[in-house]
């Protein structure tokens, strides 16, 4: 059986690892004046992961990767996050998640999940590979690309989710006003009604972003955004949105966002250091 962690207590370690930066939000949120986004998360989260990496990015690594972006006049890092998801096709969808079985205490297993390296997982690494090595330059762009986008996917937490209902897919609910289901509202619905639109979720993530590194690997990043699933009361009671959860998710989506910058700014420097 899963070793479960309250809902409650992993927003509470979300926040406490935020620190200022839920301040810091609510006061900007408050200076936006509080209204809806309009951007889903496909774009934005995408887009907001890859310019809180830039921030980070080492000298070596950003000189590899403008004269990557080169190739393509007007390309950024942020240009290309989605570009994984206007190319995806059937032979890719699968590098886009990993599905846990519910009962395998998010244990990351490669030949069960990950079958020829058909999953985030695998891509990341495959991707990453290429990326590092002495590939031509219109091989190694690519796979920045992917690895720019595939890192940012596997911190939302329901591109780790569970095999049976598809992560979180097939979980209906009611969430703002409508019907949606539980991959939906993190994918798009938690930022598109973010409180003071996505200029105030930037001002949080960025508030709450800390430098880290690569060495855990997309194994681990996938099974901590298992555990995030496996939180006792991340799948919302009466399959309908509380204003509860929607203040515990936000939290927690603002973790994902900045903690997925910082990892991709270091798997990248990790990349390109020497080039």
């Amino acid at each position: 059986m899963i070793c479960r962690m309250k809902w409650e207590q992993w927003r509470l370690r979300a926040r406490v690892a935020s620190g200022r930066a839920l301040a810091s939000f609510l006061l900007f949120a408050v200076m936006a004046g509080m209204h809806t986004a309009a951007s889903a998360w496909g774009a934005e989260g995408h887009r907001l992961i890859a310019e809180v990496a830039e921030t980070q990015l080492s000298v070596a690594a950003r000189v590899e990767i403008n004269r990557l972006l080169a190739l393509e006049p007007g390309a950024t890092l942020e240009s290309v996050s989605t570009w994984a998801d206007e190319v995806r096709s059937p032979s890719t969808a699968s590098w886009h998640y990993v599905n846990f079985p519910r009962d395998g205490d998010c244990r990351y297993e490669p030949d069960r999940m990950c079958l020829q390296g058909s999953c985030v997982v695998g891509a990341i690494t495959r991707q990453t590979a290429v990326l590092a090595s002495r590939a031509p330059d219109d091989e190694r762009l690519k796979a920045l690309k992917y690895v720019v986008h595939f890192v940012a996917d596997v911190h939302q937490p329901l591109h780790a989710g569970f095999a049976d209902d598809r992560g979180g897919n097939t979980y209906q609910l009611q969430a703002y006003g409508r019907g949606t289901n539980l991959h939906a509202l993190w994918d798009s619905g938690l930022i598109k009604q973010w409180p003071g639109g996505v200029a105030s979720l930037r001002a949080a993530v960025e508030a709450s972003t800390h430098r880290t590194d690569a060495s855990l690997g997309a194994h681990a990043w996938a099974e901590e955004s298992c555990r995030v699933v496996s939180a006792e009361g991340f799948y919302p009671a009466g399959h309908k949105l509380g204003d509860d959860f929607a203040q515990d998710a936000r939290a927690v989506l603002v973790q994902q966002l900045a903690t997925a910058g910082a990892r991709l700014a270091a798997l990248l420097n990790q990349s390109l250091a020497g080039r």
